[in-house]
């Protein structure tokens, strides 16, 4: 376990466990596979026991802050639960707004159609609320700063697919498809069979957390870096999707 995550640790104390979590991998035990590799259990025997405060997606990078004693994880439960952490999130998305921030309050429901997607209910969804800043522009796409100010189950891919800004390289939300080279650098000369992907999973990575410290109530702020294919991804649009 070492060998392989111990490099995603990044802090550590007898209350709380901070990890920059890599795509694909799950952040609870799979409900039909327990055999499935998943968060807890690859940290847990390093670390001891580990309770989940809250969870990202499988395809989705980023911080995950887990609670190492059972106090902690009364404490971090209420404070997500009161709204008293600050999330953000960075997102690549198909297309340019015209907007350069914008606030969607739109009402979730969960398991709403036969995708078991969150769908927007305006009669029976719970409030949800997501404050969107385009970071940087390119031809073709836009990254955004996404900061979710409720906790609804898919909350942010719901939202901006609602408002026609699909999270690229999502199947749920979005057409599913992964980003290529050749679809933003001119007359590359490819085939497509050998062609791969600059990613191929959600484009969605939570960056940052703003909290209070379980035992100590400092406040704490943490931010993981971009994992390698979506550093990647934003290093080629950079490069060859450009405003100029």
């Amino acid at each position: 376990m070492k060998n392989n995550f111990q490099d995603l640790v990044l802090y550590c104390d007898p209350a709380i466990l901070i990890i920059n979590k890599p795509a694909g991998l799950l952040v609870l035990p799979d409900g039909y596979n327990p055999n499935v590799p998943y968060l807890g259990g690859l940290l847990q025997p390093e670390f001891g026991p580990l309770m989940i405060v809250h969870r990202l997606d499988k395809d989705t990078s980023g911080l995950v802050v887990l609670a190492r004693t059972a106090e902690a994880h009364r404490s971090l439960n209420n404070q997500f639960e009161q709204r008293q952490v600050d999330k953000v999130y960075h997102a690549l998305v198909a297309d340019n707004p015209a907007w350069e921030s914008k606030s969607v309050r739109m009402p979730l429901r969960t398991n709403g159609d036969h995708k078991h997607r969150t769908v927007i209910d305006f009669r029976r969804g719970k409030p949800a609320h997501t404050d969107l800043n385009v970071l940087e522009r390119y031809k073709h796409y836009s990254l955004l700063e996404v900061k979710p100010r409720t906790g609804r189950t898919h909350q942010i891919r719901a939202h901006l697919a609602a408002i026609g800004l699909p999270i690229v390289a999502d199947p749920l939300y979005g057409s599913g498809s992964a980003l290529y080279l050749s679809e933003i650098k001119p007359n590359l000369q490819v085939n497509p069979e050998d062609e791969c992907a600059l990613i191929s999973r959600l484009c969605l990575h939570a960056c940052s957390l703003r909290f209070s410290h379980p035992t100590s109530e400092q406040g704490m702020e943490y931010t993981a870096p971009y994992t390698k294919d979506f550093d990647g991804m934003i290093r080629q649009l950079r490069r060859y999707d450009g405003l100029g």
